[in-house]
């Protein structure tokens, strides 16, 4: 395998990225002058390096003046600790706590569960997440908060419906005696919406209307 081979396959693990789109992102680089190569090659080395992962939602976070361990989101006072979203990555927290509709905490599960799987927990931070329930369940914040509801917004997709339900079944046994409410986005997402796409009002709405 030469090296134009060698990164097409790289590019080609990227989210919607398919052959071709790989192979044009290769030409793409050997058609730019060394510098180039070289800035992108040392902005991906500085942002392994200035990038940390929270350890308690699982976002991934810019250190600069943070050096805790928590992002600036899990970090603030003014969170509302009785909720819990349940996103399946990164872009998807982004968009809800850009559009301003929830100020409640956050856990990333890491990807969607798939439809045929057997090694579920490989895909997914599913014991994280039990802990997670149960640790928020129990224990009041500082303000004396304790874990109300969770709520669990996956993109509306046979893969997406399918990681709600086993959500649901996994968590049943532990929300019941902490007397914990769950809820999924309601009405105003499309069938087959990606939650990272989705407006503010798309997002507001599916939000208000959660069950």
């Amino acid at each position: 395998m030469n090296t134009i081979e060698k990164l097409t396959e790289i590019f080609k693990e990227f989210p919607g990225i398919g052959e071709r789109q790989a192979k044009r992102f290769v030409y793409f680089l050997i058609s730019r002058d060394k510098s180039y190569s070289e800035n992108l090659s040392e902005s991906i080395k500085d942002l392994k390096k200035e990038i940390s992962q929270c350890n308690e939602c699982f976002k991934f976070f810019l250190l600069n003046s943070n050096k805790g361990k928590l992002c600036e989101i899990c970090a603030s006072p003014n969170i509302d600790s009785s909720t819990l979203m349940i996103v399946e990555k990164d872009s998807d927290l982004e968009s809800i706590d850009k559009s301003g509709i929830y100020n409640g905490k956050y856990f990333i599960l890491g990807g969607l569960v798939p439809i045929v799987e057997k090694n579920t927990n490989k895909r997914v931070r599913i014991d994280g997440l039990l802990e997670r329930i149960k640790k928020d369940g129990k224990n009041p914040t500082k303000d004396g908060q304790v874990l109300k509801e969770i709520i669990l917004a996956f993109s509306l997709n046979p893969q997406g419906n399918h990681t709600d339900f086993y959500i649901r079944n996994q968590i049943e046994n532990i929300i019941k005696p902490l007397n914990i409410k769950i809820s999924s986005l309601g009405r105003g997402l499309s069938t087959g919406t990606e939650l990272e796409y989705s407006d503010n009002d798309t997002l507001k709405n599916a939000l208000k209307n959660r069950q």
